[in-house]
């Protein structure tokens, strides 16, 4: 793998009960060395993202904020592009924009937005991503497409990083990731969430063999930028034990897997500090995952590993 990016670490958060709280949220992802702070984008238990995003960054002086990632059925993308080039600037240039085509079920069933076919959705997140671009850029956007025109509209604000914040998409389908690795700059190698919830084919879908099939289909879409790319995994289970092999038995009927191979699944990390530490660099060096997320439960289990090899 070509890749030999410093780590970073994002920290998934969803909700506090009072801004106070959420600040003091913030300011200890920051703390413990955490690149990013970022919030999913569903309709359950959790604070809208862009207002809890520009909180986020109103508490902090480095941390960087995003959604990981925003579901492109939620906001017409003339809607984003205002509201993301506005929480840039007033952030001080802080945004990484996580851009998804939906997918669970339950939003689309709770809210009544129509819950189209996988192939729609992406292609409509395409045209999202150009749109997106286009507004960010200097100048009126002109764009027809089969699910959004836009007439001589000059985006503003610009945002204050330039040409656009940092594009984060992610997938686990191979269409998707072909779209990432033209277009983002940041990559997340995700298992298939085609089926609208996470369950036994998710899981399958995490496997180092899977992720291998992953890699080369984003190395093959990017061609020469490939070496530019950040990418990016998100951990769903982290667990700080010495008993790595009892740990590794009772998760290998998650993913279907023997236990030997547990360890090798990159969306989870179990062992004890230098041994997760050694995971990541044994999986940078294997995929060139150099930015790590990690759910808010594993905030202070990871932070060790974090203060560790954040920058190295």
């Amino acid at each position: 793998m070509a890749h030999d990016r410093p780590f970073r670490f994002g920290i998934q958060l969803s909700t506090a009960p009072s801004g106070a709280e959420w600040a003091a949220l913030a300011r200890k992802a920051e703390d413990l060395g955490y690149s990013t702070l970022f919030l999913p984008d569903h309709f359950g238990d959790q604070l809208a993202p862009l207002p809890a995003m520009q909180a986020a960054a109103d508490a902090t002086t480095e941390l960087r904020v995003g959604a990981l990632v925003f579901d492109n059925d939620f906001k017409h993308p003339v809607v984003l592009a205002k509201e993301i080039a506005t929480v840039d600037v007033l952030s001080g240039g802080r945004v990484e924009l996580g851009l998804g085509a939906g997918w669970m079920t339950t939003d689309y069933e709770q809210s009544g937005i129509p819950h189209d076919p996988p192939a729609v959705r992406v292609s409509r997140m395409e045209e999202s991503i150009a749109v997106l671009k286009g507004l960010f850029a200097e100048g009126a956007l002109d764009f027809a497409g089969e699910h959004y025109t836009i007439t001589s509209l000059d985006g503003r604000p610009k945002p204050l990083q330039r040409p656009h914040p940092p594009l984060l998409v992610g997938g686990g389908g191979r269409r998707v990731l072909r779209i990432a690795a033209r277009e983002a700059q940041i990559v997340g190698i995700n298992p298939s969430l085609r089926s609208g919830r996470i369950d036994a084919e998710t899981a399958a879908d995490a496997t180092a063999a899977a992720t291998d099939r992953k890699l080369a289909w984003v190395r093959e879409a990017a061609g020469a930028r490939f070496p530019e790319l950040e990418l990016s995994c998100l951990l769903f289970a982290v667990v700080e034990t010495t008993d790595t092999a009892g740990t590794a038995e009772m998760m290998a009927g998650v993913f279907g897997i023997p236990a030997e191979e547990v360890r090798e699944v990159p969306h989870a990390l179990i062992g004890t500090v230098e041994e997760m530490c050694d995971l990541l660099e044994a999986r940078r060096e294997r995929w060139g995952l150099s930015y790590i997320v990690v759910q808010g439960d594993a905030m202070d289990t990871l932070a060790p590993v974090v203060a560790r090899l954040a920058g190295h």
